[in-house]
Parts: C-alpha cells; structure tokens; sequence
C-alpha cells in the first residue's frame, strides 16, 4: 500500500464515480481501478461498493477513509512544518473571518503583516463562525477570527478585544441630533436596516431587542454591510453596527440606547493540536498588537 492509493480511493468516494475521479487525478480510469484494487488486496476487505450507478464505500470503506482523510490532514501538516521557512522570507497563511470583521479589522491587520512580512502570501475567507471552526478542525485554515462562546471540541482561542454595537444613523438623520440615550422602545418605531439572520450580529441584535420584549420596525434586511452603510448614509433609515465601523465613516453618527447593547468578545480561533507555522505565530502577534489599539481608541 502506498500514499497514492488512499488519494484514490479518497477521490473515488467524493466524486462516487471512477471517471470522474480519474479525470481529477490526472490518470486513467483503467489505471485507477487498477490501483484500487490492489488497495482491497492490501486491506484485505472490499472497500468500493461498485454495483450501483453511483460508486460507494462500503462500511468497511466508510470506516476506513475517515482515517485515512485525518491521516492525510496531519501529512500535509508536516509537509508545511519541514517547509516552513522560520525567517518569514516566504511561506503561506490561510486565514478566514466572520463578515463583520472584513468591514474594518482586516484592512489594517492585512496591512500591518504585509508591511513586516511581504514574503508570506495569505488567503484572506469571510465565511461563517461554525465554517471557521469546521475548516480548521479540517486544516483548510491556519486561523480564524470570530466571537467568543462555546466552540467545538479542539478548537483553541485567545482574546483579542471587545466589541461595542450602537445604534447608527446618517449625519442628516433625525436621530443624530439626539442628547441622549434613546430608550429601546423608541425603536418600534423606527424603521431600521439590519443583516440578515445567517450574520451572528444578527442573532446578538434579535436576542437584544427579544430581552426587552420590542419589536424593532424592520424596513429592510441585507446580507451585505456595504449594503446597510449605503442605506443608512440616505437618511431615512437606522441600522446597529460595532463602533469601529462608524469611527470608519465620518458621515456616521452613532446613538446610544438605553439599556445599551450588550458588547462581545472578538477572539482569534486555531486548531489546538495542529502544527502552528512561523508565519501562523508571526500573524497571531500582529492581531494581538492591532487589537490592543482597538482597545485603546
């Protein structure tokens, strides 16, 4: 048995078809079937279940590639640790993030690690907190950045900073000429601008408003920060948004509530048990230093 079976038999179960396994693989079918055999052979068991249209593991073959793909998994990271350059002159780091981070953490933080590493390359994700942690458990990532709460098993974080929501407003809004805490009633009759509920921001508003017992007038939903900015900028509309984007826009005004919105913790997410690169470590303290400002603003 070699290292080329298991990538085989791995690509035969994802594609559930030989010919479209041995096209991805960049070899013929005859000569995937070939080597799949002998997989068997070596094993012992049958480990495709070939009578069907679609190709199956058997629950032999079940069992057997899913420890194949984590045996894999730590193969490729010790690839990346024998090639992992310590003086950062070059090397790779794959980062993903929750949405709201894109609209003003990773600027700065991108910019900051290019400036001290222009050698390392990144591949910057904005996807889910349940992916994040998914992909790094799967190590699709090097790090993730999202908020602080149960995790899955495995997955270690590290504080960066908190973060405040507020309720904001364009500078021509009725609402920024406003002295005072608004109080949260108010807001019932406000028409308000808010992601949509697949956002954990979302989810942290709705919980907000739902302890409260109001019922936010919701003019408009969007998937898209950039969206709800361009909304609120118009005038007529209010949207809830962390203070460091507002501080982003001097046509923003942002209006405390009263009770005011609860803050949360931003934290920066890894694989526990994995093998943490020079440029993973390099990244890590860059984040912990632009954090720090954001505490201080």
């Amino acid at each position: 048995m070699e290292l080329r079976h298991i990538r085989y038999l791995l690509a035969v179960a994802d594609h559930g078809n030989f010919t479209r396994a041995a096209e991805s693989l960049h070899i013929s079918q005859p000569t995937l079937s070939q080597q799949l055999k002998q997989l068997e052979r070596a094993v012992g068991v049958v480990l495709l279940d070939r009578s069907g249209r679609t190709v199956r593991l058997t629950d032999a073959g079940a069992a057997y590639a899913q420890h194949a793909r984590l045996a894999l998994r730590d193969l490729d990271a010790a690839e990346r640790a024998v090639h992992d350059v310590q003086d950062l002159s070059r090397g790779h780091l794959r980062v993903a993030m929750t949405p709201t981070f894109t609209a003003y953490l990773i600027g700065p933080l991108v910019h900051r690690f290019r400036a001290a590493y222009p050698g390392i390359t990144l591949t910057v994700e904005e996807t889910t907190q349940d992916r994040i942690e998914a992909d790094l458990l799967a190590d699709r990532l090097d790090l993730g950045v999202a908020f602080a709460g149960p995790h899955t098993a495995g997955i270690e974080p590290t504080v960066l900073f908190t973060e405040t929501l507020s309720l904001v407003v364009g500078a021509g809004h009725p609402l920024a000429a406003t002295p005072r805490s608004l109080p949260v009633r108010q807001l019932a009759r406000q028409p308000l601008c808010l992601l949509s509920r697949d956002f954990a921001t979302r989810l942290h508003i709705d919980g907000y408003f739902a302890d409260r017992r109001v019922a936010p007038a919701i003019a408009v939903e969007a998937n898209s920060i950039s969206a709800l900015l361009e909304f609120v900028r118009r005038g007529s509309l209010a949207t809830v948004l962390p203070d460091a984007i507002t501080r982003e826009h001097a046509d923003l005004r942002p209006v405390p509530l009263s009770p005011p919105l609860p803050t949360r913790t931003v934290e920066l997410l890894r694989r526990g048990s994995a093998y943490h690169s020079a440029a993973a470590r390099a990244f890590t303290e860059v984040a912990h230093t632009v954090a720090s400002e954001h505490r201080t603003v």
